[in-house]
C-alpha cells in the first residue's frame, strides 16, 4: 500500500495536533510508503518510508500561494511515485482540491472528519470521498451512508499510569485543551463554586491550555473575570498549553479529569486521561461506550454546573483506591477501542477495501 496523506499540521511539538506525527509513524509500519502533504510543518522526525511536504503556512505563504504549492506538490508526487489510496485527515479542503486528479487516476479517498458543524466544505468532501471516518459516530454530523467509526488512535504507551507517582493531599480536578467557547469552561467554574460550598474540603482546579485564535482572547479574559467574580482565585489555576509529550504527567497527577465539550465531537484529551487511568467526567454522550459500566456516574448534563458539581463530589468522596480501580477499567476500555495500533490496522484494512472497489486505470 502506497499512501498519500493530507494533514492539517505535522509537528510533534504542536500542543493540539502533535499526535498526528505518531499516527503517521504507526501507519508507516503497515504500508510501503507515505507521502504527506501538510498545511503546516514543524518538528518532524519521519520514518525512512515517509516523506513530508508542506504547502508553506509556517513560512507565511498566502492562501493563493498555498493552493498553488499544493497542486505543485501533488503533480510532483504523481509524476514520481505510484499512489494506491489517499487519506485526508482533518483537511476536507485538501480532499476537495485534490478530488479531480484523484478521481481521474482512480485513487480512492478516505476523509477523517470529527466536528459538529456541517459546512459546504464537509458536504463536498463527503460527496468526493469513497469513505468518511471518525472516532465515534456522534462526531460526524452529516449523512452516515459513507461513515465508518474507527476509534481515536491514542498512544497508550505514552499515555499510561505511573505507579511511582504520589499525588498531593489536595485533590486536583484537571481540564486540558484549547480555551474556546465550545469547551464550555464557565460551567466548570460555576461547578467549582458549588463544589466548594457542598464539599468543604480543599481542592484545586487546573486548566491547561490557551486560546487557539485571536477571537478566543476575549473569551480567556472573560474566564479570568468570572474567576474573580466567584472568588475562586485560590482554587482555579490557568496553565499554558504544553507539548503532547508533557501531558501524561498532568493527567497522572489529577484525581479527576473533566471535559465539558458537548455531544457532537470527539475530544481526544478525554481518552488520553482515561488511558492514564484517571476517572473522566464528561458531557459528551459519544463517550458512553468507552465509559462502559461507569457511564451513569461519569456523564453529566451539558451546560449544567450543578450536575457537574454533584458528579465531581461523588468521585472526590470515594477513596483513592476506588478511583484507581475505575481508572484501570477505563484504560482497558481505551486500549481495546481507541489505541493507536488498532486505529492504524483498521485504517490500512479500510484503504485496501476501498482500493479494491475502485477500478484502476491500466497504463497504455
Amino acid at each position: 500500500m502506497r499512501l498519500l496523506l493530507f494533514n492539517l499540521v505535522t509537528d510533534s511539538d504542536d500542543p493540539v495536533l502533535g499526535f498526528t506525527t505518531r499516527w503517521i509513524r504507526a501507519l508507516a509500519k503497515q504500508v510501503e510508503c507515505i507521502h504527506v502533504i501538510t498545511m503546516r510543518a514543524g518538528r518532524v522526525e519521519p520514518p525512512d518510508n515517509v516523506r513530508v511536504y508542506s504547502v508553506g503556512k509556517e513560512r507565511g505563504y498566502s492562501e493563493p500561494r498555498r493552493v498553488m504549492e499544493f497542486y505543485r506538490l501533488l503533480f510532483r508526487i504523481f509524476a514520481e511515485y505510484p499512489i494506491d489510496a489517499c487519506f485526508s485527515h482533518m483537511n476536507a479542503i485538501f480532499t476537495i482540491l485534490a478530488a479531480p486528479m484523484l478521481k481521474a487516476k482512480r485513487i480512492p479517498i478516505v476523509t477523517w472528519y470529527a466536528h459538529p458543524k456541517v459546512t459546504w466544505i464537509l458536504r463536498l468532501a463527503h460527496h468526493f470521498s469513497d469513505q468518511m471516518v471518525a472516532s465515534v459516530a456522534t462526531a460526524y454530523p452529516y449523512k452516515k451512508d459513507k461513515l465508518k467509526v474507527v476509534g481515536q488512535g491514542i498512544d497508550t504507551n505514552l499515555f499510561s499510569a505511573d505507579t511511582r507517582l504520589s499525588r498531593t493531599n489536595t485533590p486536583m480536578i484537571l481540564c486540558v485543551g484549547r480555551l474556546s467557547p465550545v469547551k464550555d469552561h464557565p460551567t466548570l467554574l460555576k461547578a467549582a463554586f458549588l463544589l466548594r460550598q457542598s464539599w468543604g474540603k480543599p481542592f484545586r482546579v487546573v486548566i491547561v491550555g490557551g486560546p487557539a485564535t485571536p477571537r478566543d482572547e476575549s473569551y480567556v479574559r472573560l474566564l479570568h473575570q468570572r474567576v474573580k467574580e466567584l472568588g475562586l482565585e485560590s482554587i482555579i489555576y490557568f496553565e499554558p498549553p504544553v507539548p503532547m509529550i508533557s501531558l501524561p504527567s498532568w493527567y497522572r497527577q489529577c484525581a479527576v479529569y473533566v471535559n465539558m465539550t458537548p455531544t457532537g465531537s470527539g475530544d481526544k484529551v478525554a481518552w488520553e486521561s482515561m488511558s492514564c487511568e484517571r476517572p473522566c467526567v464528561l458531557a459528551n454522550e459519544g463517550f458512553t461506550e468507552t465509559l462502559g459500566k461507569y457511564a451513569d456516574r461519569l456523564l453529566f448534563r451539558y451546560n449544567d454546573p450543578e450536575d457537574l458539581a454533584n458528579r465531581l463530589l461523588g468521585l472526590l468522596e470515594v477513596s483513592e483506591s476506588d478511583r484507581d480501580r475505575m481508572g484501570l477499567y477505563l484504560r482497558q476500555q481505551v486500549v481495546s477501542m481507541h489505541s493507536i495500533d488498532r486505529l492504524a490496522g483498521t485504517l490500512v484494512e479500510l484503504f485496501h477495501e476501498v482500493t479494491q472497489k475502485v477500478p484502476r486505470v491500466l497504463p497504455t
